[in-house]
């Protein structure tokens, strides 16, 4: 059982970066902000309806350093604490799998607004996702691009959904509770929050205990060969997730991952028998960019897992001591993770549990809130 949604699920490439107050009597009418790209004549790349002082196209590969650059200045003007890297956003590009995405240039030629839309990035009660962010410049904000570009998201998902032949689907947005004109656009659309997620943050100043383990059970490094067993047990490891939950992928280790630390994961081994199993693991990332927002040096866990047999005899715990003790040993000053409260199981306890305890039992401390919005198709 893991934990989601993960650091990287809350960058801004993962939420809607728009400042989204609208000019007073804008409509919004969810089916008919976009429209086809005049360039293929088709839907296949749907484009936002008109927005003063912008031009939209697709946005492609070779405007990466553009969008790092416009995803930056609205960052910076959020003043968010989680901050993308360029490496980030290449990524996006990297591992495109049927995504889409348009930039709004000005008439300097200027990237002021963009969207992206990722199919399948995870999956809402069994329906396949539709994953959508982007961001609006704070020059251009209050113009009505950010109800644009969440109609195109919604439009595009639906063409992608009927592309691939299912019959339901899900948009889905991550906001920050911070984000009150987001999320009022967001329901003007349809939207609504479906699970809320707390960030909790823990204190590396303070003892890191030794938490005792099983006979035969041992924590040990990540190693590339460990990687492809635990890639095997991660789809066992979310098998029996309470209905609702959301699934992740096993791509924060892979080769896109451009945070991931493979000094601060581990994984817990049974070598009760001939050949050992993985009991658990735990996988870590380095966001150097968010330090200095932050305020503070931390090192990320993106997912904890611990397989069924083995819950309740405080695998869970091992594995976050020895994080803390990395993340320490290499000078930061706090361990910092994100929990899903209604769907996140203790993997220390052998009975449904919120995970919120067992963090709590180890001196994690609530630090903000956010939300996974979702409409359904």
């Amino acid at each position: 059982m893991s934990q989601p949604p993960g650091r990287g699920l809350r960058a801004a490439l993962t939420g809607l970066r728009t400042s989204t107050r609208r000019p007073s009597g804008e409509t919004v009418a969810m089916h008919v902000l976009a429209e086809p790209d005049p360039s293929t004549g088709s839907t296949d790349r749907l484009l936002p309806r008109a927005v003063d002082g912008l031009t939209w196209s697709v946005l492609d590969a070779p405007r990466a350093a553009e969008l790092a650059a416009l995803v930056s200045r609205i960052e910076s003007a959020d003043g968010t604490p989680l901050r993308t890297s360029a490496e980030e956003v290449e990524s996006y590009f990297a591992a495109r799998e049927g995504y889409r995405a348009v930039a709004g240039d000005d008439a300097e030629g200027v990237m002021r607004a963009f969207g992206l839309v990722r199919p399948k990035g995870e999956v809402v009660d069994g329906m396949p996702s539709f994953t959508c962010s982007g961001g609006v410049d704070d020059a251009l904000r209050l113009k009505g691009a950010g109800a644009a570009l969440v109609g195109w998201q919604v439009a595009t998902s639906q063409a992608l959904l009927a592309e691939s032949g299912a019959e339901r689907g899900a948009v889905v947005v991550h906001v920050d509770e911070s984000e009150s004109d987001l999320s009022a656009l967001l329901e003007e659309h349809g939207f609504r929050p479906r699970r809320w997620y707390v960030q909790m943050r823990r204190s590396l100043s303070l003892d890191i205990p030794t938490i005792p383990l099983p006979p035969y059970v041992s924590v040990e490094p990540w190693t590339p060969e460990l990687a492809d067993q635990v890639r095997r047990a991660h789809g066992r490891a979310f098998a029996d997730q309470p209905e609702g939950a959301m699934e992740r992928g096993a791509e924060l280790w892979g080769p896109e991952a451009t945070a991931f630390e493979p000094g601060w994961s581990f994984v817990a081994l049974d070598r009760s028998s001939d050949r050992a199993k993985v009991a658990g693991y735990v996988v870590s990332s380095r966001y150097e960019q968010d330090w200095e927002a932050l305020g503070w040096t931390e090192g990320y866990t993106e997912v904890l897992g611990v397989l069924s047999e083995w819950r309740g005899k405080h695998v869970g715990s091992a594995l976050l001591s020895a994080v803390m003790r990395a993340y320490a040993a290499d000078g930061m000053e706090y361990a910092g993770l994100d929990v899903d409260v209604d769907f996140s199981l203790d993997v220390d306890h052998p009975e449904p549990h919120s995970m919120m305890a067992l963090y709590t039992s180890l001196d994690y401390v609530p630090t903000s809130r956010s939300a996974l919005y979702v409409l359904e198709l």
